[in-house]
């Protein structure tokens, strides 16, 4: 092909069709270079509202300066999928003894689907390009600021839940960049804000994660804590979580700008059904080979069966009733301390809510028998604190 700007717009509007006819929603051209709102990046680090992921403090200069992430690169391509539920949110969701999961986590894995068709595009443009490119796909495996770049590539802006919001896909995107060494024109960047003076995401976040200007601490967050967190979780935001035992949606969700949402067309984004109406006791009893078969295709799997089932445990806890707490006591055989620990809260917690005679005494009969048996020093400590 030859490189005259012609030639060049002509290739550029090709990628864009065949990334829309291979699944892709969105598709945005971004200069490599810092986009807007990068600064933001060493401040929030030196805050340490990042939590404990201590990898966002690595390769921070090629965070900031997408051109330091591939040598040579001439043009970032930023993708999104919808992944908006043809439900929302389930009714039965708000029942006590049924598991609250992000609706990122209710379908195939997004990393998966989405580095897939990924593969294709840059296989397609190769074929077309006549010779191999040496670019790069990258669905949160790179030091790359997702948000920014799609900003920088004209598909929105970031709103003050911190997420991608579009005027026709709302929050509703997952995102995933093709960097490639071609000399490609960008798109214009998205400019100003249009979250106005509306805080609804910031008043609807059950532990006030948000600052109602753009940042987010991560250590309060619930899909923080319940994805990322491999720590117990602080007792502060316990009760605050619920039922929600993977993410968290309630700031996604409220956005007036997904009114105007269509439903994903992706067979793949699609919730599953057998999870509409699981009570939380139908998992817990699983070991590590039923979960990771349960879940193979999903994002769940990354979380692993101990942080899962930490999270269970606070959830029963905070259902409360007899059926929660005799789930709870066969939790306590965890060999896994992580889990105890929650149990023991969740115990404690039962027996504060008073929801029933019956669970609470029997909650704080086992917690008595407990302490006497249990060695571990932090689940001692959780024991204790469920009995004061």
């Amino acid at each position: 092909m030859g490189n005259g700007n012609n030639t060049r717009l002509k290739l550029k509007e090709a990628l864009r069709n065949q990334a829309h006819a291979l699944g892709f929603d969105v598709v945005g051209f971004a200069a490599p270079q810092p986009p807007p709102g990068v600064e933001r990046l060493r401040p929030w680090l030196a805050q340490g509202r990042h939590g404990s992921m201590i990898w966002l403090e690595k390769n921070v200069a090629r965070r900031l300066d997408p051109a330091l992430v591939l040598p040579g690169v001439g043009v970032v391509v930023t993708l999104g999928m919808n992944y908006r539920p043809p439900r929302v949110a389930a009714e039965d969701e708000s029942a006590s003894h049924r598991p609250k999961i992000a609706a990122f986590a209710r379908n195939e894995d997004y990393h998966d689907v989405i580095k897939a068709r990924l593969g294709k595009l840059a296989r397609w443009l190769e074929q077309t390009w006549g010779k191999p490119l040496g670019g790069r796909v990258f669905v949160d495996t790179a030091p790359v600021m997702e948000k920014p770049l799609a900003v920088a590539a004209g598909l929105g802006w970031q709103g003050k839940n911190t997420l991608l919001v579009s005027r026709k896909w709302g929050c509703w995107l997952f995102l995933g960049e093709y960097f490639l060494p071609l000399d490609l024109p960008p798109d214009r960047p998205f400019l100003g804000h249009h979250c106005g003076t509306c805080r609804r995401c910031c008043d609807v976040c059950p532990t006030g994660a948000l600052d109602g200007h753009g940042g987010l601490d991560a250590r309060r967050c619930i899909a923080y804590l319940t994805v990322e967190s491999k720590d117990p979780i602080p007792r502060e935001y316990r009760e605050s979580m619920g039922n929600r035992v993977v993410g968290c949606d309630e700031c996604l969700t409220i956005c007036p700008w997904n009114r105007f949402t269509p439903a994903t067309q992706e067979k793949a984004f699609l919730p599953r059904q057998d999870l509409d109406h699981m009570s939380l006791l139908e998992w817990i009893d699983w070991d590590e080979a039923q979960f990771r078969h349960f879940f193979k295709k999903s994002g769940i799997k990354r979380i692993g069966r101990g942080r899962f089932l930490r999270n269970m445990a606070i959830a029963l806890g905070n259902w409360g009733e007899e059926a929660a707490v005799n789930g709870l006591i066969r939790l306590t055989y965890e060999s896994d301390s992580l889990i105890r620990g929650a149990v023991a809260w969740g115990l404690g917690q039962a027996v504060r809510q008073k929801k029933s005679q019956t669970a609470q005494t029997l909650a704080a009969a086992h917690l008595k028998r407990w302490v006497h048996e249990e060695s571990d020093p932090l689940v001692l400590a959780e024991i204790h604190g469920a009995m004061s």
